[in-house]
């Protein structure tokens, strides 16, 4: 698999990128921007009001009342810049919401259709994490761009020109200036650090994912008394992510003393320039307060400027994975005219596949046979022979290097997957369940099932006595990946999802090879149960579970060394009849076994 890009963390690129989840809300930025720009124009009007206020104040230059209107006129103007500053974010927070939600789900979606190949080689839990900072990072840069970047450049611009008509050209001179270093320091020590936050953010994704997966062999763990091994293994990530933590957190002390210093000089400067004024009685005291609040004010937006850079190059960063996981190569992909899967008689035939999954290690060699509507074909061999590449082939996780592969004569790869999976059902040997309950999983087959169609198949699959026997019924919690069942009832909840199902074609991916001979033989019979008139394809360990299949293929190292039924195979003399004659003794001697202990433990 190629490996998966890196998209740009630029700006204007990641913008471009949600720009397709903001256009069915063009009305809503419409209006947020509008009750934008009105905030802003009342928080300019507030330092004018206040140089009026004063100076009208001032017995030097007015009578001394008290200025009732313009009082009242700086409370409005207060109010309005507030009031309508929340508006826009209430208007706009569906916006982000939404955007946030849609890019989660695409993702989420994505990463559904891409091949079983790219989810075997990624940590599950880090690429949880990935999309979920993503769509975080798709919230913040929406907010810090929309209504930090673009209102400080405003408020920045009508700053400029107040006091370019108010004071004089020098005064806004020192303001640019004062503005184009903290900016510029801003951005070089913002960049500086985005190596360090990026660091930051691979280490944690990376403990996360050894996080789950150690939790998720939560058993092998306990089998192998390693929970110190992965304890440690644990802390040496959280050891290197403290340290990208402390490099990040004192890089950004860093960065706010450099604005710190920039800001006061600035502040210090254009303070004495207008104290100069009042004393050479050039300006008033209310100018003196007009220049301070101004430059108060400006503050502001200059002090979230630093942290609204911060916080754009961290969602930039943030998204960058999720963007990385949306641009991977599905491998395995719709035909361009794909149709439905039209089910007739469920004939499946492999006609001289060939499969690797990787080019250095060919796993099926032209592989041929016919499975005939409503009949049972087993394959057996031994482990590596490429057995359960074939249900991973028919379910198309993977596509065949050469050959076809074709249900009722249509080659799988002309179909919609969705149809295709719709047709087939599979019971494997590790039935994992989701951590829910027992309904839940049973109704997976078929999601819009009523309850009586759970049941029925609950009872197909003789585990309704067994769920009804439990104090919560069907409601019943099975935990991790199905931990508080045990195997041969986490096989009847698949056997049952799978009836539930209802397909044309059955595949038994060693279905009962990991429990014990008395629970195999019941399940087995409940398998034969629900493959009486449907296509069936076993993958066998144990030859005595197949002896009833209209054909059973040998397969070795990839190719079909003998085919035929049970009697005529053992007829041959072959590696079939080698096998059975193998697994015939294992069980005489572990029959003997069992018969001696129960003799053992028998009184006399």
């Amino acid at each position: 698999m190629n490996p998966m890009p890196k998209p740009s963390t630029s700006i204007p690129s990641t913008l471009r990128r949600l720009a397709p989840y903001l256009r069915e809300h063009r009305l809503r930025i419409v209006v947020s921007l509008a009750l934008l720009i009105v905030a802003k124009i009342a928080t300019i009007g507030v330092p004018l009001s206040l140089k009026a206020i004063v100076d009208r104040l001032d017995p030097r230059i007015a009578l001394l009342t008290v200025p009732i209107a313009l009082i009242a006129g700086y409370g409005v103007l207060r109010l309005i810049g507030t009031l309508f500053g929340q508006l826009r974010d209430t208007v706009f927070e569906r916006v982000a919401q939404r955007a946030m939600r849609a890019s989660g789900l695409d993702a989420f979606r994505h990463l559904h259709a891409l091949s079983l190949r790219f989810h075997l080689e990624r940590h599950t839990g880090g690429v949880g994490r990935d999309v979920s900072r993503g769509t975080r990072g798709v919230y913040n840069l929406l907010g810090w761009v929309v209504f930090n970047i673009v209102p400080t450049v405003v408020e920045i611009g009508l700053v400029t020109a107040l006091l370019l008509r108010e004071l004089d050209w020098r005064y806004a001179v020192v303001t640019l200036v004062t503005m184009a270093v903290y900016i510029a320091a801003t951005i070089w020590i913002s960049e500086w650090r985005t190596a360090g936050v990026r660091a930051m953010n691979e280490v944690e994704s990376l403990s996360n994912a050894r996080a789950v997966d150690s939790l998720l062999n939560y058993e092998t763990v306990k089998y192998f008394g390693n929970e110190d091994f992965e304890a440690r293994r644990y802390d040496a990530d959280l050891h290197r992510y403290e340290d990208a933590a402390v490099k990040t957190e004192n890089s950004l002390a860093l960065l706010n003393g450099a604005q710190a210093l920039v800001i006061a000089a600035g502040l210090t400067a254009l303070m004495a320039m207008a104290a100069a004024g009042v004393v050479a009685h050039k300006l008033t005291v209310g100018d003196l307060v007009l220049v301070n609040t101004l430059l108060l004010q400006l503050s502001i937006p200059l002090n979230m400027l630093g942290f609204t850079y911060r916080q754009i190059k961290q969602g930039a960063i943030d998204m960058e994975r999720m963007f990385g996981l949306l641009d991977a190569h599905a491998e395995v992909r719709d035909a361009p005219n794909a149709q439905p899967l039209r089910i007739a008689g469920a004939q499946v035939r492999f006609e001289n596949v060939s499969f690797a999954y990787d080019p250095q290690r060919q796993i099926l060699h032209d592989v041929d046979f016919t499975i005939p509507s409503g009949k049972t074909l087993a394959v057996v061999g031994t482990t590596g022979a490429g057995k359960s590449t074939l249900s991973r082939l028919l379910f198309r996780f993977y596509d065949a290097s050469s050959g076809r592969i074709s249900i009722d004569g249509q080659d799988i790869r002309n179909v919609t997957q969705q149809s295709l999976r719709a047709a087939i059902g599979i019971v494997p040997q590790d039935t994992v369940l989701f951590n829910d309950t027992i309904y839940y999983n049973i109704a997976y087959g078929r999601p819009e099932s009523t309850r009586e169609e759970v049941e029925a198949a609950a009872r197909a699959a003789h585990i309704h006595d067994f769920v009804m026997s439990l104090p919560q019924g069907y409601a019943t919690q099975v935990g991790e990946r199905g931990l508080k069942l045990s195997g041969g009832e986490k096989q009847r909840v698949a056997i049952a999802r799978t009836v539930l199902k209802n397909p044309a074609i059955l595949v038994f991916d060693e279905a009962t090879s990991a429990l014990d001979t008395r629970t195999e033989k019941i399940i087995q019979g409940e398998l034969a149960e629900i493959a009486r008139a449907r296509t069936t394809l076993i993958i066998a360990h144990r030859l005595s579970t197949i002896v009833d299949a209209d054909e059973i293929i040998v397969l070795e190292h990839g190719r079909v060394a003998e085919r035929g039924t049970h009697a005529s195979l053992l007829d041959q003399g072959g590696r079939y009849a080698a096998l059975w004659t193998l697994q015939q003794q294992a069980g005489r001697e572990t029959a003997a076994r069992s018969a001696a202990e129960m003799a053992l433990e028998m009184p006399p």
